[in-house]
């Protein structure tokens, strides 16, 4: 199975390497919390984590593009480790492609999601080191602004501390994006969400769970007051709540359940 999604993924980011965009959008943002956590490290207890983020999304003929790395760099409960976390994911939409509308109920088009996540992190008890490709259908409601669910497989592998490459079981991610105007002025509702089934064995030959991820935020355009464009300057605040962290029982893992607030700042460009 993960020769096929090694197929699909390579195959989609090839054919539209050298397709112009219809739209774009690039952005870096900070972000910085106090109350993050992981798995067995610092005895469950809170650290305090910076993250530098560049984003790019964009449109086209054949449907989307979004790509993502994330610089999170710890404090000293975390041995002051720096994790880098790049994300891609590339959207066929099944309408643009055909010409033709795949639209029922409150669905505003079908269509297709493949991509990769790719990891590392510098820390010495883990140092973790994932790889993971996806492939999924995906279903595009009709909100304003966007809310996007998608039904995942997921081949991942990890090799911390440099031990052999291990491969978990293929298993499932119902995904859930979104960038919603509240209506309030200039406000957004901007996030993800993941449920994630159990991958099987770990690389210690312990069981995982499934895994339950949120991350929004609300974010206000403060463009207008200081004089920009629309959309180049925004600020807010978010919380993410992610139970049983990369697959670990929050049961019985100190750090595997998380709740935490941050703020976040973005430029657009």
């Amino acid at each position: 199975m993960k020769y096929k999604l090694s197929l699909i993924a390579f195959a989609a980011l090839t054919s539209v390497a050298a397709q112009a965009a219809d739209w774009s959008d690039t952005s870096i943002a900070l972000t910085t919390g106090s109350k993050f956590k992981d798995p067995y490290t610092y005895n469950g207890g809170d650290i305090s984590k910076n993250i530098t983020s560049l984003t790019h999304v964009s449109g086209d003929k054949y449907g989307t593009n979004f790509f993502n790395a994330d610089l999170l760099e710890s404090d000293s409960h975390d041995e002051n480790a720096q994790e880098a976390y790049v994300v891609y994911r590339r959207m066929f939409d099944f309408g643009k492609i055909k010409s033709t509308k795949y639209a029922f109920g409150p669905v505003r088009g079908v269509g297709a999601t493949v991509g990769f996540d790719w990891n590392t992190k510098n820390d010495t008890g883990y140092g973790s080191k994932k790889r993971m490709l996806v492939a999924g259908p995906t279903l595009m409601f009709d909100v304003p602004g966007f809310l996007n669910a998608s039904l995942l497989l997921l081949d991942e592998s990890n090799a911390p501390l440099a031990t052999q490459r291990y491969h978990y079981k293929t298993h499932t991610d119902l995904s859930f994006s979104w960038g919603i105007p509240t209506g309030i002025n200039n406000l957004g509702f901007e996030g993800y969400a993941d449920i994630i089934a159990s991958k099987g064995k770990n690389e210690y030959g312990g069981s995982t769970s499934q895994e339950m991820h949120f991350n929004g935020s609300l974010m206000y355009d403060i463009s207008a007051p200081i004089g920009a464009a629309k959309n180049t300057f925004k600020l807010g605040a978010g919380y993410e709540w992610w139970k049983n962290k990369f697959g670990n029982n929050s049961a019985t893992t100190p750090g595997a359940f998380a709740k935490t607030p941050f703020v976040k700042a973005e430029y657009h460009f």
